[in-house]
């Protein structure tokens, strides 16, 4: 099997995310397939919507790593 690509990611995080709120959609979708009451089909929309949130998480941090570097930087110049 090939490796699979990443798919391109947006660049810019919608105006209205909010990072806590990501983690507690990402939360509430663990809880819920942890219930093993979702059909096969939901699980997979669940799991899905889970690594987006998880992406744009990853990518929020980032960008603030960034930032706190570049200030450390201005710091020692």
């Amino acid at each position: 099997m090939a490796p699979r690509k990443k798919a391109a990611k947006s660049n810019a995080l919608p105006e209205d995310w909010k990072y806590e709120s990501a983690v507690e959609q990402v939360e509430a979708i663990v809880d819920r397939l942890e219930t093993g009451e979702l059909e096969l089909g939901e699980v997979f929309e669940q799991f899905q919507q889970a690594v987006q949130s998880l992406g744009q998480c990853e990518q929020f941090l980032q960008e603030k790593q960034a930032q706190v570097e570049l200030l450390i930087e201005t710091l020692e110049d």
